[in-house]
């Protein structure tokens, strides 16, 4: 060999074997450490009701919006306070240029206390300027005059006016914001729920129609191995292929069902950021629930329960408060005006005027008499109305609410008993199935009649998991009539 060439060679090798053991040490250290655990994969847990109806109370929008009439209607009850709010005024009015030139600082109080419609009265007045005849009731000493005084309306506005009748509507309208509240929550609890048993309705229908389509798919195989056997005629493989197709058309029905249904659910379904949530079909539970048989002993309780609780009537209720409030004032508006006025004054600093040193007390009453009194007759005829009005829609309102409550009862129970029925159907439709795929596979009979057995079993599975909707719907109408549902 040429002396070069082994020398290169006895420089390489030794490099390349130093390259490698560079390279391999890492992996042989990594290979003798342990392996990290493997993260368990969890399955997805299954969508129960609860977790969307604790959506729609806390994340639903139209909810959100409904709970905000409570601060609308604390605010239009701050406004309607302001009416009594503490009142302080300052003036300067005077006569710079005349026969007596005077200048005055006018500065006081008025605080309305809604005692008797009373009113607290009280300031400081300060006048200058050369001496002021006697006539002159603007003169003070030279240190001014301090004064004390209230109102008091003896009969006209004494029991109530329009700023305490606002006061008092302002209050009812505070709690007028309850029964609306209370309605929304009651109508979006019923139409989650709803959504939510569609959802599984939707999806249990897609699996079955998917049991079905997969039925018919690995028959396929089994008949191509038999038509290529010459056991069977191709017809009866054509037929089955025909089966499947149909079943695909089902198949995308039920998918687009499902896909509607999702939709639907994802505006009661929210997630912490208020997005709403697709959920995947992971999440479907493996069936429906335990159907809940209706309560034929509790109707009679529930009825009255319904009467006390429902919203409806609550609303009703203030609405006649407000109306009778409205009609108090009026009442009083055809009294006449009987104010009776008393004020302390008392001027301070040297006797300019002799007639202004000592403590003065005022004394007055004033009478008004508005003859004809048309506005007060007037409100208070259109207010008889309105009472009537709301009194006769009380009455409606609870016959309504009892008729409702007995005919979703009734909903409930006709559901209950369908989907007892369906179910027993779908164990006869199922048994008839096994039985007719025994004779398929023994040659006793044709596919025709097997297709025909299969249809009827999904036909039966359908009814049933319709009947049990509309049972977990019938339910739902049912706590939304009785207001079982509100806190």
């Amino acid at each position: 060999m040429n002396p070069f060439k082994t020398a290169f060679l006895g420089t390489l090798l030794p490099g390349l074997a130093s390259v490698g053991l560079f390279v391999a040490l890492p992996l042989f250290i990594e290979a003798q450490e342990p392996a990290p655990p493997a993260r368990p994969v969890t399955a997805p847990v299954a969508l129960e009701p609860g977790e969307v109806l604790h959506s729609v109370t806390n994340q639903y929008p139209p909810m959100l919006a409904a709970l905000i009439e409570r601060d609308l209607a604390a605010g239009r009850l701050q406004s309607a306070r302001g009416a009594m709010d503490f009142t302080v005024f300052s003036r300067l009015f005077g006569t710079p240029q005349g026969y007596y030139e005077s200048g005055t600082w006018d500065s006081g109080f008025e605080q309305f206390t809604g005692l008797w419609g009373s009113t607290v009265f009280g300031g400081y007045r300060l006048t200058r300027g050369d001496r002021l005849p006697d006539y002159d009731s603007s003169r003070t000493q030279n240190a001014g005059e301090a004064r004390l005084g209230f109102r008091l309306p003896l009969l006209r506005d004494g029991s109530i006016d329009r700023r305490r009748a606002n006061l008092l509507k302002a209050g009812l309208d505070q709690q007028l914001a309850e029964p609306l509240v209370q309605r929304q929550r009651l109508d979006f609890i019923r139409a989650g729920t709803v959504a939510y048993f569609n959802w599984l309705a939707a999806g249990m229908r897609e699996r079955v129609a998917g049991d079905l389509l997969r039925v018919a798919r690995d028959r396929t195989t089994a008949l191509t191995q038999q038509v290529e056997a010459g056991l069977i005629p191709r017809l009866v493989l054509t037929d089955n292929r025909r089966l499947v197709v149909a079943r695909e058309l089902g198949g995308v029905q039920a998918q687009r069902r499902f896909e509607a249904a999702t939709l639907a659910l994802s505006l009661f379904l929210r997630d912490t950021n208020d997005v709403p949530v697709i959920v995947g079909r992971g999440r479907l539970p493996a069936g429906f629930p335990e159907i809940p048989p209706p309560d034929e002993s509790r109707l009679a309780a529930d009825r009255m329960a319904a009467e006390t609780r429902r919203p409806e009537l609550a609303r009703l209720r203030l609405q006649a408060e407000k109306l009778q409030v409205d009609r108090r004032l009026a009442q009083n508006q055809l009294l006449p005006n009987l104010d009776a006025g008393l004020t302390g004054s008392q001027d301070l600093g040297r006797d300019t005027y002799k007639d202004k040193g000592q403590f003065e007390v005022q004394a007055g009453l004033e009478l008004r008499v508005p003859l004809q009194r048309r506005e007060a007759k007037g409100r208070i005829a259109e207010l008889a109305g309105q009472l009537e009005q709301v009194g006769n829609e009380q009455r409606f309102a609870r016959d309504r609410i009892r008729t409702e409550v007995n005919d979703v009862f009734s909903a409930w129970n006709a559901a209950y008993e369908q989907s007892l029925r369906t179910r027993l159907n779908v164990e006869l439709a199922r048994e008839l199935e096994a039985a007719e795929q025994e004779r398929f596979s023994q040659g006793a009979t044709d596919l025709l009649a097997l297709q025909i057995r299969e249809q009827a079993a999904f036909d039966a599975e359908v009814l049933a998991l319709e009947a049990a909707f509309d049972c977990f719907r019938a339910q739902a109408d049912y706590r939304a009539a009785v207001a079982l549902d509100l806190p």
